[in-house]
């Protein structure tokens, strides 16, 4: 029987693998070496039987060796990035503010430790930032059912596997931002949440001043993740004698730093400004970087002698810390959001006990107020 246009096969690829010829396999499965080359060409459909006699012989299920192509949707998204004209995309995709929206796999974000899988690629450009998104299954309940936060804080990876257990239709998209690009992303329509840890010295509030300013006017809630350790880490022994930034320039340390909009950037600024020392006379202070990891592997690898991070994080790496300020990391939802169900989902889960263990196990974290409602704007 002349193969079906639709009917794709994964024949060969099994039959390699397990390091079997055409003969080979033939042989087992009582037929002949024509027809397993014809059907790993293309060129000849199976019967049911002998369908049932090769999966039998390579040990697999049929629906591993054969499948149907189906015409998969394409659907309009909204890019959450600037990308490279005509450049084909791997994207990931969630459903925000009765939106698509396509987030490009580009570069780190192609990663966390593994690459990350993409729910589709972009077929063309339909505007400025616009794009057309060939999905790679047709699971849209997947996508409807994905909550999508932007933050820095790496807890928050924990809590969304933890809440993906609980909840095994739900899924979270953590897109890693600065507290101040989060809180833009959220206002962009991009994200359902945005974890953010900025402190004003003017007001003396965590984060509420700068929702309330990159907000203007739309209205949200912040509820509190935990409350941080953010200071000083730096080689395990701490070999330079650090215990305060006026030490670092004393002993001509050489640190690393985060862009701006970050919170630990900040942090650095403010206390360099209390002890009435100049950016400048800090060695590394243009040197950037963009996460708590990547300064946490700075110092481990000896780029720097010294960065701004969290308690926890100098732990996961065996690094010393000294801390220099307590910092309250809230969640800042918009509240047309509240009533989203995968939304709903996941913060039900922060009064967990199974969330609770993954944050207490690491240390450096107050979650005695996870969950509280802090603020509203």
């Amino acid at each position: 029987m002349k193969q079906d246009s639709d009917l794709r096969n994964n024949l060969k690829s099994i039959r390699t693998r397990l390091g079997m010829s055409q003969q080979d396999l033939a042989n087992i499965a009582n037929v002949t070496r024509q027809t397993i080359s014809g059907v790993e060409s293309g060129l000849y459909a199976p019967s049911v039987a002998i369908t049932l006699r090769l999966a039998k012989a390579l040990g697999c299920q049929v629906e591993d060796l054969f499948w149907l192509e189906r015409d998969l949707p394409e659907i309009e998204a909204v890019l959450a990035k600037p990308v490279p004209n005509g450049q084909q995309l791997r994207v990931s995709m969630a459903r925000v503010g009765g939106q698509w929206i396509a987030y490009p796999l580009i570069g780190k974000d192609a990663f966390r430790q593994d690459m990350i899988p993409a729910d589709g690629e972009s077929t063309s450009l339909t505007g400025t930032n616009k794009v057309r998104v060939r999905l790679l299954d047709d699971n849209l309940d997947t996508l409807h059912n994905t909550v999508v936060i932007a933050g820095c804080a790496p807890v928050i990876s924990l809590w969304a596997r933890a809440t993906e257990r609980w909840h095994p239709q739900l899924r979270v998209q953590y897109n890693f931002a600065n507290s101040m690009a989060a809180l833009h992303s959220l206002c962009r329509g991009e994200a359902h949440i945005a974890g953010m840890h900025l402190y004003d010295p003017e007001t003396g509030e965590y984060n509420t001043p700068f929702v309330r300013d990159v907000l203007a006017g739309r209205e949200a809630v912040l509820i509190t993740l935990g409350v941080w350790e953010e200071g000083l880490l730096f080689k395990s022994g701490n070999p330079m004698g650090i215990r305060t930034v006026s030490d670092l320039v004393a002993g001509g340390a050489t640190i690393v730093n985060r862009e701006i909009g970050s919170g630990s950037r900040m942090l650095l600024e403010q206390t360099l400004q209390k002890e009435q020392i100049p950016f400048d006379a800090v060695q590394g202070f243009d040197n950037i970087l963009k996460s708590h990891q990547d300064v946490a592997q700075a110092v481990v690898g000896g780029i720097a002698d010294a960065g701004m991070s969290t308690a926890s994080v100098a732990t996961a790496f065996g690094l010393g810390f000294i801390p220099l300020h307590q910092s309250r990391y809230d969640l800042v939802i918009l509240k047309e959001y509240l009533e989203v169900a995968p939304v709903q989902q996941l913060l039900s889960t922060l009064g967990h006990r199974m969330v609770h263990s993954q944050f207490e196990i690491l240390g450096g974290y107050d979650i005695s107020k996870i969950g509280e409602i802090v603020a509203t704007v």
